[in-house]
């Protein structure tokens, strides 16, 4: 089988795709034939060794994927049956999704819901689990439609673009900030009613700045989050689900206790499966048809290494699909 297989030597991470033996995956009930996976955020982290993703190595990345069951010991799943998988550490400690095979736990699977291909699944992927959880959590939390604008912060990723279009299709106002000025087209398109540039959001904030937001999904952290918690609306809510501007909070209590600001982290990894279930039921009802269309950018496994570095420059947009099942091999590699 084919795979992307990263190693270790003297301190740097070495990204190559190679043939390895099908016998060399790790333990677990189902083997899984891989169709597509994508290329998140922390897959990029891990591919070119920049973040402290892989604790062991060799290491195959990959936090999601769709697949066919090729072998099953568990007997919730059967020879031929459509999967697909997120999150687990699978592709941190256990080996992922970027290759021809994986070998996990029956409990990491779920069936592939109804209205969806493998195609579909992946190009929502983590991302978009996340961002629907994101949504579901400003539910819980009282946002509706008619409560006022919900800002999504890192909006052309794969996790904010997803959001825009979820909050829209929902009947939300919604306002993207974005760093990059030839995505604002992109985030229009998805539903953005006004597009903010991310400048706006990194100075340092006051506690408390003139309110605007009913709510907010923030994939950023740091100087971004504390600008946003510092403009919510009294009673508001933010999701917050990501550290792509960094993991520090340089806040106050002011927003909670003076606002009755409610933040509530959002984690897509460890997910119950009821909840994870429910996610999904409602991605493939909410997305428009457009949505996958608009969001995909596809490409084989041999320019996973290339795409990782052009993910963490900031030079894609939306949702990175990776093809496995025809998959050319053309070996590459990153020191």
């Amino acid at each position: 089988m084919q795979a992307l297989v990263l190693e270790q030597s003297e301190g740097k991470t070495r990204a190559e795709v190679k043939h390895i033996s099908v016998d060399t995956l790790p333990p677990g009930e189902v083997t899984v034939d891989i169709h597509w996976s994508g290329l998140n955020y922390k897959d990029a982290l891990a591919i070119t060794g920049k973040g402290k993703i892989i604790r062991q190595f060799p290491m195959v990345p990959g936090i999601d994927f769709s697949g066919t069951v090729r072998h099953s010991e568990d007997p919730r799943f059967h020879a031929g049956q459509s999967v697909l998988l997120t999150g687990w550490g699978v592709g941190e400690n256990h080996w992922g999704g970027l290759a021809e095979q994986a070998r996990v736990k029956g409990d990491w699977l779920i069936p592939m819901p109804e209205g969806l291909d493998g195609r579909k699944a992946m190009i929502i992927g983590t991302a978009g689990l996340t961002a629907m959880l994101c949504v579901m959590a400003l539910e819980e939390g009282g946002l509706v439609p008619q409560s006022g604008e919900v800002v999504v912060t890192g909006a052309s990723g794969g996790v904010g673009s997803t959001a825009v279009s979820l909050l829209s299709s929902l009947g939300y106002q919604v306002v993207a900030v974005s760093g990059r000025s030839s995505t604002h087209d992109y985030l229009r398109q998805l539903g953005a009613s006004e597009i903010l540039p991310r400048d706006a959001f990194v100075a340092d904030s006051r506690p408390l700045e003139k309110q605007r937001w009913a709510g907010a999904v923030d994939t950023a952290g740091d100087k971004v989050l504390a600008g946003v918690l510092a403009q919510m609306n009294y009673g508001g809510v933010v999701a917050a689900c990501g550290l792509a501007a960094g993991f520090a909070l340089p806040t106050t209590v002011m927003p909670f206790i003076l606002r009755n600001v409610r933040l509530q982290g959002v984690d897509s990894v460890t997910t119950p499966l009821n909840r994870r279930l429910e996610a999904w039921k409602r991605l493939t009802k909410t997305l428009p048809d457009a949505f996958y269309q608009q969001a995909t950018n596809e490409i084989t496994l041999a320019e996973a290494v290339a795409s990782a570095e052009k993910l963490l420059n900031s030079e894609i947009t939306g949702r990175t699909l990776v093809k496995i099942n025809q998959a050319s091999f053309t070996p590459a590699h990153a020191d």
